[in-house]
């Protein structure tokens, strides 16, 4: 794996940077509060920009409108793109991470023309219905039932933690279509149009005051025969496929982000004062910065190992366990730093004075989430012991 920048990486760094100079600036900032129409707007707004300028998609095949890039030029745009704060994937998060991935791997001629080009034109921002009440980290227990009444399924059940239901056109909806089949091998991966009769959202406060996440009840919902992805009662393998996308390549911009965070607290610490002299002159301060400075390194060699091995197979591997794992109790510690650093501010979610403190706060906060979506931790330590160091496995 050589992972040296080419004179040809780095004319497209120069000309992805100069983009990004006068297209970032220009799109503006995102909208606060929790307008999700008028967030979708601004997110499917930038998509529809980086497809006009041929950066989006940047890892996915030609054939599928991407920009079908080389891995270091795939790295040389996460930089870039963190490197300029842009805006990311934002609420269709689902269909350009992992959905649209699944279905150009798993799905049908005709579902990938349905689907997949106005995925990546922003025209269809998707969801996830995989969690439920009782199906968490354990998401093979899920008892969402789907029975086939002719041409369609017919679906009853609940989903929680559904990002952005308000706003998706589809759901990525996992469902039991054989009850009696042990758990894992009675699932099906069906693409849901939401606009079908007999769906109800309800949107969930979290901690930070926002309602991105929503439940969804599902009551006889009809959801046509070739809606399902995959044979029938194959949805955990196609669930690896999803899960896998979802842990591995889907953080490699977030990782780099992690470095700009650093970056940003340091800079902080020279100016924020204690007792007459800069938080910067605190040795125990500095020792923990420059341990989370070379695991950001380590964690940034990872995802170039990863996003290799993806490019060799198109899908990748079981390491994307390992860089979830570490990214997100990485984020939570660069968090509570975070925190620790800017003190009594941390008690207010608003920017006080000239500290970022509302970021801050936010940021920390919305950390706590993600040592348990995409895979609890402990099912991440799982996965990684017995799936790649070949451990015993655990007692069930």
């Amino acid at each position: 794996m050589d992972l040296r920048y080419s004179e040809s990486d780095q004319k497209f760094r120069a000309e992805l940077r100069a983009w990004l100079r006068d297209a970032v600036p220009a799109h503006g900032d995102p909208p606060r509060g929790a307008d999700w129409s008028e967030r979708r707007d601004y997110d499917t707004a930038w998509q529809r920009k980086l497809y006009d300028a041929g950066y989006a998609g940047i890892n996915w095949p030609k054939e599928f409108g991407g920009r079908d890039a080389s891995l270091t030029e795939q790295l040389v745009y996460y930089e870039e793109v963190a490197r300029a704060r842009a805006p990311y994937v934002g609420v269709n998060f689902v269909g350009l991470l992992h959905g649209g991935p699944t279905l150009m791997a798993e799905g049908s001629p005709e579902q990938k023309e349905r689907h997949i080009a106005p995925i990546i034109r922003g025209e269809q921002v998707w969801c996830q219905g995989f969690s439920e009440p009782g199906a968490g980290s354990d998401l093979a227990a899920l008892s969402t039932r789907a029975e086939l009444d002719g041409d369609a399924y017919v679906v009853s059940g609940h989903k929680i933690w559904t990002s952005f239901a308000q706003v998706a056109d589809y759901c990525e909806l996992l469902v039991r279509t054989d009850p009696n089949a042990p758990k894992h091998r009675g699932i099906t991966w069906l693409a849901m149009s939401m606009d079908l009769p007999g769906i109800e959202i309800r949107p969930l406060p979290t901690l930070l005051g926002s309602g991105e996440f929503s439940e969804v009840f599902l009551e006889n919902v009809r959801i046509p025969l070739e809606c399902r992805v995959g044979a029938e009662n194959d949805g955990w393998r196609i669930t690896n496929v999803t899960l896998s996308f979802e842990r591995g390549t889907a953080f490699a911009s977030d990782m780099y982000q992690l470095q700009q965070s650093l970056r940003d607290l340091t800079a902080l610490a020279r100016r924020v004062t204690r007792d007459d002299a800069s938080a910067w002159e605190d040795r125990a301060l500095r020792r923990e910065v420059g341990h989370l400075a070379a695991e950001l390194d380590a964690i940034w060699a990872m995802v170039k190992y990863t996003v290799s091995e993806a490019g060799k197979t198109g899908v990748p591997g079981m390491t994307g366990s390992c860089i979830k794992l570490y990214y997100s109790e990485l984020k939570q510690r660069l968090g509570e730093i975070s925190m620790r650093l800017i003190g009594r501010a941390a008690l207010a979610r608003d920017d006080l004075d000239d500290l970022p403190s509302g970021e801050i706060v936010h940021s920390a906060l919305q950390s706590l989430s993600l040592t348990i979506a995409a895979g609890s931790s402990q099912i991440q330590r799982n996965i990684i012991s017995e799936r790649i160091l070949g451990l015993p496995r655990e007692p069930r």
